[in-house]
């Protein structure tokens, strides 16, 4: 039995997809009763838990195989810190209880850095209090998801201007689609092989490396328009993120990531663990978007997202 927290997100939903089409039994975890009814279509058990319910999850958690975990960030929470390393705290302890054989925890590139990393640093946290429990440990550490750059749609449409805090523009950075993460989570699921030590670290990432400049001019193919990336000023960052709907505590992480990562100090751990490449590349991950919601609606539901590795 594969148990699945964050069933109903993006990284959740591709490795049920994928374990579902492999046959192999799976509890999809959810919050939100209501929306069962698609993951029941796929044949999974249902099984509801909030993931400040240490209990609840440990419940969830019974006969698993493999569980595999995503700690949600609320990009709206006026204490983002004090709200992860909580929800953090509540999964370490269900794993205890529960004592599964293993798990697998989607955590996010650079999580391996002491230093400050904003959002990323509560990652490391979570890898740290992950280290203590008594059972195997993957650790699936994302590069930035390619979906988020949907965000830009509208902006990109209606001026002809990508805002980009990623800088300098010609600058590569890896990225991925979310759900070629959760094929890489399944595929290691239904692996099962022992790895002989305990983390095992794997990081995934897209086929290539994207600049500013490509993600935008990708953005101008897909819209049939020419759209350019244009820095966005260090100083603007901040009011550019909370007129988003961001926090403005949020907000102050995502800068500080932001600007770690711009020193070209997030991507691989040196000397540990494995890369593994999706195969979708941006402009396929994008293209999903465009017919299923008009453009504001899009930015609005990319930005809502309650996963690792939202962006900026």
């Amino acid at each position: 039995m594969f148990v699945i927290f964050g069933a109903t997100g993006k990284v959740g939903k591709a490795t049920i997809t994928k374990l579902s089409a492999e046959g192999a039994p799976v509890r999809a975890v959810l919050r939100d009763p209501g929306k069962a009814a698609p993951l029941a279509a796929l044949g999974c058990e249902i099984a509801i838990a909030e993931i400040g319910d240490a209990d609840a999850m440990a419940g969830a958690m019974r006969n698993a195989t493999a569980v595999q975990l995503i700690c949600p960030i609320n990009p709206h929470a006026a204490d983002v810190r004090r709200q992860m390393l909580r929800s953090i705290e509540r999964m370490a302890d269900a794993i205890d209880a529960a004592r599964p054989p293993r798990v697998l925890a989607i955590s996010d590139y650079g999580a391996h850095l002491t230093i400050d990393t904003g959002i990323t640093s509560l990652f490391h946290a979570m890898e740290e209090r992950f280290r203590q429990c008594a059972t195997e440990m993957v650790f699936l550490r994302s590069a930035e998801h390619m979906e988020n750059w949907a965000r830009y749609l509208k902006i990109a449409g209606e001026t002809g201007i990508m805002p980009s805090m990623h800088q300098p523009l010609s600058r590569p950075f890896p990225t991925v689609s979310a759900a070629d993460i959760g094929g890489m989570a399944a595929d290691l699921l239904l692996a099962g092989e022992e790895h002989g030590h305990s983390p095992r670290i794997v990081h995934g990432e897209g086929p290539r490396e994207y600049t500013a400049l490509e993600i935008a001019a990708a953005l101008g193919r897909l819209m049939t328009r020419s759209v350019v990336a244009r820095e966005l000023p260090r100083a603007d960052w901040p009011a550019t993120l909370t007129r988003a709907g961001l926090s403005h505590n949020y907000a102050d992480l995502i800068v500080r990531l932001a600007d770690v990562h711009n020193k070209g100090l997030i991507g691989v751990e040196a000397g540990d663990g494995e890369i593994r490449r999706g195969r979708t590349d941006l402009s396929a991950a994008l293209e999903l978007f465009l017919p299923h919601a008009p453009r504001a609606e899009v930015v609005d539901h990319v930005r809502r997202g309650e996963e690792p590795n939202q962006g900026w």
